[in-house]
């Protein structure tokens, strides 16, 4: 296959953090990923009033949504508070601290019952239980007990009427959706809230997910350097599911180690939740820093499997087309083909240069042929420019339709994007990507080491 053309480029780093350059292939102008080198216009998107006022109604009103306050606030959390301005800062923190902390208050007799709806009575199961909750999920929490056979796992449970909750939330969806127009019109598209919907229902279903940790954990068995535990089928059921339990470190333990290890782990991280979309055609879509592990073997380990996703080779091969594009700097092909599958109006006057810096701002961490350190301020500038794209090189995307079917995609790549950032990771991301973006062998030593391993399981 072709490899196309390697973009060349700079980056400057600093206080600004610099700018992206596409060379002078891109008519000698900086090419931005995301905000990189822009703070004071992030700074001045959030102190909009409207802006602040419409954060904090969010905010008010999600903070009333049991199940999924959590995963917003999860989500929100990647941004960098120092781009907010010193007078609003301490608000939005708190905002945003009452708004991942809200998980439900309950007693472990309630909890307890609800396990015992699902499998019976504790001690038929269990051989030891322990009653202090190791983590909080979005819609439950998580226990560590021991089977009869000795095995330690991870009990996740439903908090009591979350399903009922997260419906009632679902039901509010076309409410939120008057909220999202004025910042990014295609949130409120009617195919778009369905897939949302339907992903978010899907996180309830804990057979489902159940049998899908299955399924990863036989693709990763024996892995090198990634480790997925096992649920243990027989005693999952409808609220209730079981997992064997992972020995390690959180995420934060990573973010204070050297250099070469969260530079190693973040490539990891890319290959699980970027690298398996475009391999496998299947990829997790809720990256984030909770669902993350350095296990006590040394590989990563990745739990959390609510929000997995298949998606059609056909719709694979069209990002992979559409960044191949980029990547070459052909416009005209971008243009074309988002024109053609309804993306954009061809009357609506967005030209084909505005498709290709469109693409270069939202994924160029994928396109530029260098080592790039993605920190919390960039992550930040993604999530403002995913949300908010109003710089005017952009205006017309702003009435872009996205697809429902890349809506998970496309999160799943920018909330990857956020926990590298908090991790603090470099890497030469482009060339992790080239071995999906045009089927070329690796060229780092987990690359050559994981394409052996998967020759051995074949």
């Amino acid at each position: 296959m072709a490899s196309g053309r390697v973009p060349k480029g700079r980056l400057t780093r600093g206080s600004r953090m610099g700018r992206l350059a596409a060379g002078q292939a891109i008519r000698g102008a900086g090419t931005r990923l995301a905000m990189i080198g822009q703070p004071e216009e992030a700074r001045a998107i959030l102190a909009e009033r409207s802006a602040l006022q419409a954060a904090q109604q969010l905010v008010t009103i999600l903070g009333g949504m049991k199940g999924g306050a959590m995963k917003i606030g999860q989500m929100l959390s990647v941004l960098d508070v120092g781009l907010i301005p010193e007078s609003h800062r301490e608000m939005f923190r708190v905002k945003l601290a009452e708004l991942r902390d809200r998980a439900p208050v309950v007693s472990f007799p309630a909890m307890r019952q609800v396990i015992e709806d699902d499998l019976g009575p504790l001690s038929g199961v269990f051989a030891d239980f322990d009653e202090m909750p190791v983590a909080a999920a979005s819609i439950g929490q998580v226990y560590r007990a021991r089977l009869h056979d000795g095995r330690t796992v991870a009990v996740k449970v439903k908090y009591p009427g979350v399903d009922e909750a997260v419906a009632a939330d679902l039901r509010n969806l076309e409410f939120f959706s008057k909220l999202w127009k004025s910042a990014l019109p295609s949130a409120a598209d009617a195919g778009v809230l369905d897939e949302i919907a339907s992903n978010i229902s899907a996180e309830l279903d804990y057979p489902r997910e159940a049998r899908t940790q299955h399924l990863v954990a036989a693709r990763y068995r024996d892995h090198p350097y990634i480790t997925v535990p096992d649920s243990i089928e027989q005693f999952c059921g409808h609220h209730v599911l079981v997992t064997e339990f992972v020995e390690g470190r959180p995420f934060d333990h990573m973010r204070t180690l050297p250099d070469a290890d969260r530079n190693r782990i973040g490539e990891l991280i890319y290959r699980f939740y970027i690298t398996s979309l475009f391999t496998d055609h299947e990829f997790c879509g809720d990256p984030h820093p909770g669902n993350i592990l350095l296990a006590a073997d040394g590989r990563l380990a990745f739990v959390d499997f609510g929000l997995y996703h298949r998606m059609d080779p056909l719709h694979v091969g069209f990002e992979r087309t559409a960044l191949q594009a980029a990547a070459e700097h052909r416009g005209e092909d971008i243009h074309r083909q988002w024109v053609d599958r309804g993306i954009i109006d061809p009357r609506a006057g967005v030209s084909p240069q505005e498709c290709l810096d469109y693409v270069w701002a939202a994924t160029g961490w994928h396109l530029l042929d260098e080592d790039i350190t993605i920190t919390p301020e960039l992550a930040t500038g993604a999530v403002i420019l995913a949300v908010n794209p109003r710089s005017t090189e952009f205006q017309g995307m702003r009435k872009q339709l996205l697809p429902p079917e890349h809506v998970f995609s496309r999160r799943a790549d920018l909330f990857t994007f956020a926990a590298l950032g908090q991790l603090v990771s470099t890497n030469n991301w482009h060339r992790i990507a080239r071995e999906w973006l045009y089927d070329e062998p690796p060229t780092t030593e987990i690359g050559c080491v994981t394409a052996q391993w998967r020759e051995s399981m074949q």
